[in-house]
């Protein structure tokens, strides 16, 4: 049995939304290995819109492997 698409949970939105109001600096960890850092300025099902440096670029989320947030003492070097 499936369920309708009207019932399924969505745990990205919460995270996502959090972390655009925030405007708190993220690590984005792609599938590649590669790691992305930057702020969380817009996102939609397929994309995320990253800034850094005043510069933005788009990445797929079927490229993304994870997402965390960076600690204050990290900013800070």
């Amino acid at each position: 049995m499936t369920k309708p698409a009207g019932n399924t949970i969505n745990i990205q939105d919460p995270f996502f939304y959090q972390l655009r109001k925030e405007e708190q600096t993220i690590h984005v960890y792609l599938a590649s290995g590669k790691r992305l850092t930057g702020i969380l300025r817009r996102f939609d099902r397929f994309a995320i819109i990253l800034e850094h440096e005043g510069q933005e670029q788009i990445v797929f989320k079927h490229s993304i492997a994870s997402i965390s947030a960076v600690p204050p003492s990290e900013l800070r070097r």
